[in-house]
């Protein structure tokens, strides 16, 4: 952040799903090792404060591929080290963390996710979020038994019950290694990074402000980023608008929360190959048209 003391992690930088194609997409297989790695090398530059994004990861793996990089380790009923991943889960007998990186305890952690979703059951991380990282049906049975087994050796190993935890179904499961390892705190992202980039200092002379999201819909209007860059604006009477890759089901109602206007990228009936292959002219074709009516408004 440029004050020697503050770093952010994107956990999808090293972890996300937009790096598996779509073909070879399986929570099984898939770890946080890197985002471990990332969190290291931050340590490592002297850094006492994290703030770490989880959105958008491809494992399954409840962070234990994070939390080995760490130093921590995840033994079968052999005392052997399980793979580290989804599947490996389900071999989990014994979690030893006499090596896990002591920095951690005096590094101020701060989980930005819009997530609140427990680690296992019927809203859990390998239900809900399972089958758009690669589960079939039987995966997500597996990997739910997996993450159970976790959560109640983590509770046996730090005393703290992860599996309840609204939140620690977060990406896979890291919400409950970063809540039940270490003294993160988990926030909504968009209050991490209103307070982080002082947008009320930024917008307070603006004019007209733009927000936007890859698909706005209802859910758009429940914390996410849209919902508080239009509240920021409206304590200064300035009209907002959104530009979105696409809409989706009742995105209208996020006129009842600030935003005047909504306007999708997507110029014409295409796939979402199609979509993303074209995403940066249709983007800044959609710009230069609202711009356009801007102008003319004035």
């Amino acid at each position: 952040m440029g004050d020697n003391h503050t770093a952010v992690i994107e956990m999808a930088a090293a972890s996300g799903l937009h790096h598996v194609p779509a073909s070879q997409r399986d929570p099984k297989l898939t770890s946080s090792v890197g985002t471990g790695e990332l969190i290291r090398h931050a340590l490592d530059q002297g850094i006492e404060r994290l703030i770490i994004g989880l959105g958008g990861s491809a494992t399954n793996d409840a962070g234990v591929g994070m939390l080995a990089a760490l130093g921590a380790r995840f033994l079968d009923q052999n005392g052997e080290p399980i793979p580290l991943n989804g599947g490996g889960l389900e071999h989990l007998a014994h979690i030893d963390i006499s090596g896990l990186d002591k920095r951690l305890k005096s590094c101020e952690i701060l989980v930005a996710s819009d997530v609140n979703n427990p680690l296992c059951g019927e809203l859990g991380s390998s239900v809900v979020f399972g089958p758009q990282k690669g589960a079939t049906a039987e995966d997500v049975k597996l990997l739910d038994r997996a993450l159970a087994k976790f959560g109640e050796l983590t509770q046996a190993t730090t005393g703290v019950d992860v599996v309840h935890l609204a939140g620690s179904g977060a990406a896979g499961g890291m919400g409950a290694a970063l809540l039940g390892y270490t003294s993160a705190q988990l926030k909504p992202g968009i209050e991490i990074v209103l307070d982080t980039v002082n947008l009320r200092e930024s917008v307070k002379d603006a004019d007209i402000v733009f927000t936007g999201e890859g698909r706005i819909d209802f859910q758009t209007a429940h914390g996410k980023t849209p919902m508080g860059v239009a509240q920021v604006a409206k304590q200064f009477g300035l009209p907002v608008i959104a530009l979105a890759g696409c809409t989706g089901q009742d995105y209208q109602s996020v006129y009842d929360i600030g935003i005047d206007a909504v306007f999708a990228a997507v110029p014409r009936a295409m796939t979402l190959e199609e979509a993303m292959q074209e995403s940066d002219f249709n983007l800044a074709d959609l710009a230069e048209n609202v711009a356009r009516v801007v102008q003319l408004s004035r």
